[in-house]
């Protein structure tokens, strides 16, 4: 068994993949596979990395006849994986040297299934550093007791899959898989399922991704139908939720997230298409009316008056004829 299985998929970023493999290759080491999907890249990517896969110790090159998104990229390294532990890194992204061997040695040290790291995000020159939403360092707990408070950030809203590493029972397990096909917001689902069902997790104080922001082709810069995933994705956030043991305690928190995220898309709608904005509203208010609806009437009641008018809105709007809302 190999030592660890970094996951690394690739799609039209010709202009950032040669650091992300220089830096790959700054941490290869004995016992570390590098999987290097490329989902149907349209450039020179996929020549970057069939030449990178001869060179780079480790490497195993994979390429989508179709493009899938990201979440079916992850899922096509996540097959091929054979790494005692398991870690993500995306293709426009880039590493300090060393930083596999010491994110190793911490799970190692810690024991648990779960390490959770903080990061360098970086946009343009600026660089800052984003921690880890959760008090508690290099102390392993019960990953159910970093979803809650509601009303505050914790672990569950710290979604980076590349910011930690991950023990291969999870793998085992049917836990570390993504929701296939989903085009955003695909990590919501998957670190949910996490901090519910797997058994023990840290964090650590340990920097050493830089995540690049603000890349041109980014679905968080297109403001296409593919931005409209969140909506898929957090109704299962709330579905599985609902299902739990603890939903009385756990679904409020799941409402506030989706009701935020509603939000935040809605105070931004100008940077979508314009029929992808009428859908966003639309597709917006059936969730609204998907949602546990005392849960809901709890959650607008503790926002603040902006987005709660705002959601109390477009829920109005969504309402069919004959039911109150």
């Amino acid at each position: 068994m190999r030592q660890l299985s970094v996951i690394v998929p690739f799609y039209n970023v010709q202009d950032y993949a040669p650091e992300t493999l220089a830096c790959l290759r700054a941490n290869a080491a004995p016992g570390t596979e590098f999987i290097l999907v490329d989902d149907c890249s349209t450039d020179s990517t996929g020549e970057l990395l069939e030449q990178a896969a001869r060179h780079l110790p480790g490497a195993v090159y994979v390429r989508h006849a179709h493009n899938g998104g990201l979440a079916t990229a992850r899922n096509t390294g996540l097959d091929r994986a054979r790494g005692r532990y398991v870690t993500f890194l995306d293709g426009d992204d880039w590493l300090a040297p060393g930083y596999y061997r010491r994110l190793v040695a911490a799970i190692a040290e810690l024991d648990c299934d779960f390490v959770r790291t903080d990061h360098v995000q970086c946009a343009a020159r600026a660089r800052t550093i984003h921690r880890v939403p959760h008090g508690r360092r290099g102390v392993v707990q019960d990953p159910r007791s970093a979803i809650l408070p509601a009303t505050h950030p914790t672990s569950v809203d710290y979604a980076y899959a590349w910011a930690g590493i991950y023990h291969r029972r999870l793998l085992d397990d049917g836990l570390l898989h993504f929701p296939d096909g989903l085009r955003t917001a695909e990590d919501r689902p998957w670190i949910w399922r996490l901090h519910r069902e797997a058994r023990t997790f840290a964090v650590v104080g340990l920097l050493g991704v830089f995540y690049r922001r603000g890349v041109s082709n980014s679905l968080t810069q297109i403001g296409d139908v593919r931005q409209l995933d969140f909506l898929r994705a957090f109704d299962q956030v709330v579905e599985e939720t609902a299902a739990d043991r603890d939903a009385e305690l756990l679904l409020p928190k799941a409402v506030r997230n989706f009701c935020a995220i509603i939000a935040h898309h809605l105070n931004n709608i100008e940077r979508f298409e314009k029929p992808v904005a009428r859908r966003l509203r639309e597709m917006s208010a059936d969730a609204l009316r998907r949602m546990p609806q005392h849960v809901l009437t709890e959650v607008l009641d503790a926002m603040d008056t902006d987005r709660s008018e705002l959601l109390r809105r477009l829920h109005r709007r969504g309402v069919p004829a004959g039911v109150s809302a």
